[in-house]
C-alpha cells in the first residue's frame, strides 16, 4: 500500500482517496514452516485446507459491556449488530482487565504471569501456531508487547507498537512489517488506516491452499478521545440526559434484549460519582462532549467493520470466514485530560487535543456491573463477545451465558485449524495452553469450563469456579459472590459462607502459585497483612 493512509470515503467496496477527517464520513454498508511441521502432522488427514475457516479476530480497546447496540447501547453499530443477529453473543465472556495483560494472554493462550506478560516467553503465539499449520497470518493495529509482530509469527503487520497513540498524528512506533512507517500529516485516522491495510493484506492473501488469520487490534475507543468532527457532532445532543439516565435506559434495553436474567439488579452509582443533577451546566457541556467523542470512536469502528465485511464479500472470502469480536477490558475510569486541552478549548477533532472521560460515564458504559478497567469485578472483565460463522452457528441470533475467557481464543483457533498447542517451539519446550475450545458453544452444546484465573499484577485478583467467584480490589480482603443469584456482585458472602470462601481461597492460592503470580499483601483493617 503506497501513499497516505487513513480516512477514506466508501461509496462502493473499493477504497477512494483520502479527505480531511472533519469533512469525511464512511458510508455504512450492508455486509451480506519448518519449525512447526509437527503441527501439520497433528492435523486430521481429512481436514483439507479449503475446509478450514479463515479466522478474523477483531479487538477494541476499553469498550464497556453495554456500549454496542446489540448489548443495550444507543451508539449506532449496525454492522456489529448484524453480526450478532446472524451469529452468537456471549454475556459472560471474560478478559484480563488491562491492555497488556489481555494481549499477552490472548496471543499466547496462557495466563500472563506464565509468559512474563509483555515478554511472551515460554509460549507460542496464535500467529506462530497457525503459521505452522498452514495459515497466512496478518495483523493491523496496536501491539503493546515486546519484540515485533513479524518476529512472533505474523507474515504482514501494520500498526503501532505503543499502548496508545494520537489518532490523527500517530507516533514514532508505527511500523509496516518491521520497518518504521511515517504517519501522513493530513487525512490520517488510525482506526481507518487499520482497515485500509487489513483489506490490502487480504487482497494479497490469494493462495488457495492457505486460509488466513487476521488480527485487527483497534486502539479505539482508548483515550485520547479523538474522532472526526462529523462523527462527534452526531452524538452531541444524545448525552444531555447524563450518566444516571443513560445507565437506566441501557439496563432496560438489556433486559428487553434478553441479555440479563430478570432477577438482575444493577449495581448502584458509586459514592465518588456525583449525581448528574448535581453537576453544573458548564461541566455538563464538557462531559457531553467527552461522551459524544467516545461514542463517535465506537461508531467509527463499526463503519470500518462494515468496510471489512464488504471487502470480504467482494473477494469471495466471506462464507468460509469466522469472525470474533471482543474488547480487551471494560470501560476506563481514569481522568487524564490535559490542561491545555481545556484552557485552549481544543476540540476532539483537533489533533492537538487530549480528552478522556472518567468514572461517571465509565459506570454507565459498564451497565449493569461494578467497577472498571484494572478491576476484577464484572465491570472490569466482562465485555461483549460476538461470534459470526456463516451456516455454522447453531440458532443464529442466540445469546449464551456459558462462561468463556481469553485463554480460550488460542484453543479455539487451533481447534478450527485442526491442530493442537505444541509442547516445544524452535527446539525449546513451552508451557501448556490453558484454554479449551469454544467451538462446542458455537454448535449449541454445553462446554466444561473449570477454574478461571484473573489478576492485575497481584493487586486486583479473582477466581471463578462454576458460579462462585472470589474477588478483591487494590489488595483489600477477598469477597465471595454467587454469580448465579448475584451477577452484579452486590451480596458479599465471605462471612456468611466461610466454608465456601475457604475452599475458593485455597483454589486461588494453588492456581496463583502455579501460574507464577508474585504474592501481594492484602489490606485488613487499614493495615497490610497476608490474607
Amino acid at each position: 500500500m503506497e501513499g497516505n493512509h487513513g480516512v477514506t470515503r466508501t461509496t462502493s467496496t473499493s477504497c477512494l482517496p483520502f479527505h480531511p477527517p472533519n469533512d469525511d464520513v464512511i458510508e455504512p454498508m450492508k455486509p451480506k514452516a519448518v519449525c512447526l511441521l509437527f503441527l501439520l502432522a497433528a492435523a486430521p488427514l481429512n481436514l483439507l485446507a479449503e475446509e478450514r475457516p479463515n479466522i478474523i479476530l477483531l479487538m477494541v480497546d476499553d469498550l464497556g459491556f453495554s456500549d454496542l447496540g446489540c448489548y443495550g447501547g444507543e451508539i449506532e453499530t449496525p454492522h456489529l449488530d448484524q453480526l450478532a443477529r446472524d451469529g452468537l453473543r456471549f454475556t459472560q465472556f471474560y478478559n484480563c482487565a488491562k491492555c497488556e495483560t489481555t494481549r499477552s494472554t490472548l496471543l499466547s493462550g496462557r495466563y500472563y504471569p506464565e509468559v512474563k506478560n509483555q515478554k511472551l516467553e515460554n509460549c507460542v503465539t496464535i500467529a506462530e501456531a497457525l503459521s505452522g499449520a498452514g495459515y497466512t497470518t496478518l495483523m493491523t493495529g496496536k501491539w503493546h508487547l515486546d519484540s515485533l509482530p513479524n518476529a512472533r509469527g505474523f507474515d504482514r503487520y501494520f500498526g503501532h507498537l505503543s499502548g496508545a497513540t494520537n489518532f490523527f498524528r500517530g507516533d514514532d512506533t508505527f511500523r509496516l512489517n518491521s520497518e518504521p512507517w511515517q504517519v501522513p500529516e493530513q487525512g490520517f485516522y488510525t482506526t481507518d488506516a487499520n482497515i485500509d491495510f487489513a483489506i490490502e493484506f487480504l487482497e494479497q492473501a490469494t493462495q488457495p491452499d492457505k486460509p488466513f488469520f487476521l488480527y485487527v487490534a483497534f486502539n479505539a475507543p482508548h483515550y485520547p478521545l479523538q474522532a472526526p468532527r462529523t462523527d462527534v457532532e452526531k452524538y452531541l445532543d444524545r448525552y444531555s440526559m447524563g450518566w444516571d439516565q443513560l445507565r437506566r435506559r441501557r439496563f432496560e434495553r438489556q433486559k428487553e434484549l434478553g441479555l440479563l436474567d430478570p432477577s438482575v439488579r444493577p449495581a448502584p452509582r458509586p459514592e465518588n460519582v456525583p449525581a448528574w443533577d448535581s453537576v453544573d451546566e458548564p461541566e455538563r457541556k464538557t462531559q457531553q462532549l467527552m461522551m459524544a467523542t467516545y461514542a463517535a470512536m465506537i461508531d467509527r469502528v463499526d463503519q470500518n467493520v462494515g468496510r471489512l465485511l464488504a471487502a470480504l464479500q467482494e473477494q469471495g472470502k466471506a462464507d468460509n470466514t469466522i469472525i470474533l469480536f471482543l474488547s480487551d477490558n471494560g470501560a476506563c475510569p481514569f481522568q487524564r485530560t490535559k490542561e491545555r486541552t481545556r484552557t485552549e478549548n481544543l476540540m476532539p477533532w483537533d489533533p492537538e487535543s487530549y480528552w478522556t472521560y472518567d468514572q461517571g460515564w465509565a459506570h454507565a458504559c459498564n451497565t449493569p456491573f461494578r467497577e472498571y478497567k484494572q478491576n476484577q469485578h464484572e465491570g472490569g472483565i466482562t465485555t461483549p463477545m460476538i461470534v459470526h460463522w456463516p451456516d455454522r452457528i447453531e440458532q443464529p441470533g442466540r445469546i449464551t451465558d456459558q462462561p468463556g475467557h481469553l485463554v480460550d481464543i488460542m484453543a479455539t483457533c487451533l481447534d478450527l485449524a485442526g491442530t493442537t498447542y505444541p509442547r516445544e517451539f524452535k527446539g525449546q519446550a513451552v508451557g501448556p495452553g490453558r484454554g479449551t475450545s469454544l467451538r462446542p458453544v458455537f454448535e449449541g452444546k454445553n462446554r466444561e469450563r473449570q477454574n478461571i484465573y484473573f489478576s492485575f499484577y497481584g493487586k486486583n485478583n479473582a477466581l471463578r469456579s462454576g458460579n462462585w467467584k472470589l474477588v478483591n480490589k487494590n489488595t483489600q480482603p477477598f469477597e465471595l459472590y454467587n454469580l448465579k443469584n448475584d451477577r452484579t456482585e452486590l451480596n458479599n458472602l465471605a462471612e456468611t459462607n466461610p466454608t465456601q470462601f475457604q475452599k475458593m481461597k485455597t483454589r486461588w492460592d494453588r492456581l496463583a502459585k502455579e501460574v507464577g503470580q508474585a504474592e501481594k499483601k492484602q489490606k485488613k483493617n487499614g493495615k497490610k497483612k497476608k490474607d
